[in-house]
């Protein structure tokens, strides 16, 4: 278990993000893992983050445990396992670089895009939940959060044009990215990162990570709806340029 004392001052903002992020706020729970490669390895980081992750999701599900869509978990979830399986087999082929980068372009494209259309008062039209893109975007967010944990994008690019209500969009994507983690948790065992001593110091870091989520939870019910989506639009602005930042050493 870690007893450094900077490493905790770093990891209790980082853990209030990711609570942030699983009550409602997605994008927030992208900054932890850069936070904590401040003080430790990154993939030390990801070995304390996914059992805290777990702890979080579980209060998420409960929370919103009736309000997820589900044509969009039947149509994105086999495509996110597939790229989770496809992350780990290429995990030392890829570079996290050349996907923050994709990414990111992405991520700020399409954020800044909706913004735009939301200003002018167009984009009120709702898109139906594809099968073929959602397939591809499950896939996409299957990979990019296996490789280097930035599944949220693709998610939102897919899932916001179709103007859910604000419970639902929550909702489904807490419980989208709960059983993403369940699936990538043998694949970080077998790539060795979990051990007694990170386990350790996850749970010591649990009970701040349930008051977090459900923190967010209260926020987020407070937001008004446009307001929310605003905000979701711009905090993928947001990881888009943190992500293009993490990739600037392709050039």
């Amino acid at each position: 278990m870690i007893s450094d004392p900077m490493f905790y001052a770093v990891a209790v903002p980082a853990v209030i993000l990711l609570g942030l992020s699983k009550g409602g706020f997605t994008g927030f729970g992208m900054l932890s893992m850069p936070l904590l490669a401040l003080v430790i390895p990154p993939i030390h980081g990801a070995s304390i983050i996914l059992p805290i992750l777990i702890v979080q999701d579980a209060v998420g599900v409960w929370v919103y445990r009736r309000e997820w869509d589900r044509r969009n978990m039947a149509i994105l979830l086999p495509g996110a396992i597939i790229g989770i399986v496809l992350g780990y087999v290429f995990a030392a082929r890829v570079s996290d670089a050349a996907i923050a980068f994709a990414v990111g372009v992405i991520s700020v494209t399409f954020g800044g895009r909706r913004l735009l259309i939301e200003r002018r008062g167009g984009g009120r039209t709702a898109v139906r939940a594809g099968i073929p893109a959602g397939l591809l975007w499950g896939g996409i967010s299957g990979f990019t959060s296996m490789i280097a944990n930035a599944g949220a994008p693709p998610f939102q690019v897919y899932v916001i044009p179709q103007r859910l209500p604000k419970e639902l969009f929550v909702g489904t994507g807490i419980l989208f990215f709960a059983i993403m983690n369940w699936v990538k948790l043998p694949f970080f065992i077998a790539l060795g990162q979990l051990d007694r001593g990170s386990l350790m110091t996850s749970f010591a870091l649990f009970p701040l990570a349930i008051a977090s989520t459900w923190a967010g939870v209260i926020l987020v019910r407070k937001v008004p709806a446009e307001r929310f989506f605003t905000l979701i639009y711009v905090l993928l602005i947001a990881v888009g340029l943190k992500l293009l930042w993490d990739g600037r050493g392709l050039f």
